[in-house]
């Protein structure tokens, strides 16, 4: 049995108050791994992370290739893991490198040049909507929510509705 995902979650701020706190409680982790080429090699920002972690929560900062290896190993069973991405292109890169994923909640995502806000705390792209329809393709339900207590909007039926899909 490979380790347990109780939420992966797209959120460029990473860990930041409403992950740290309610997410954590919610889904009862034991483990935040943040999966990102680009963080694990930011000394500071690796630091910063862990510090950021919720009592009795360990925070792990890995690369994709690292996350894809640790997948199905069995000394990773205990962790009931949250998995943390900064951009759809990661977590596209886990599953096809086949960490198996059934839901993605999809936090943030910010506004840069190129991107098109669609909804007040997610700006996507067109390689943000390839990744994404690639995500969805392989049965992944994704779903915008900032917070528990949001309802869930479902990012391909808001795709089609701003007919960028």
């Amino acid at each position: 049995m490979p380790m347990e995902i109780r939420l992966v979650r797209i959120d460029d701020r990473l860990i930041h108050g409403q992950v740290a706190t309610v997410w954590a409680k919610v889904t009862k982790v034991n483990r935040i791994l943040v999966v990102s080429d680009d963080v694990a090699k930011d000394i500071l920002r690796k630091t910063l992370l862990k510090q950021a972690s919720p009592p009795g929560v360990i925070v792990n900062v890995i690369t994709i290739d690292k996350m894809i290896s640790i997948f199905n190993d069995p000394k990773f069973n205990d962790f009931k893991s949250m998995l943390l991405f900064t951009s759809p292109r990661d977590a596209r890169r886990v599953v096809e490198g086949g960490v198996k994923l059934d839901t993605i909640n999809i936090g943030g995502m910010s506004f840069s040049d190129g991107k098109k806000m669609i909804t007040n705390a997610v700006a996507v792209n067109s390689e943000d909507i390839e990744d994404l329809k690639y995500l969805n393709e392989q049965g992944i339900k994704l779903e915008i929510r900032k917070v528990v207590a949001d309802n869930k909007v479902y990012m391909m039926d808001l795709l089609k509705k701003e007919k960028m899909i």
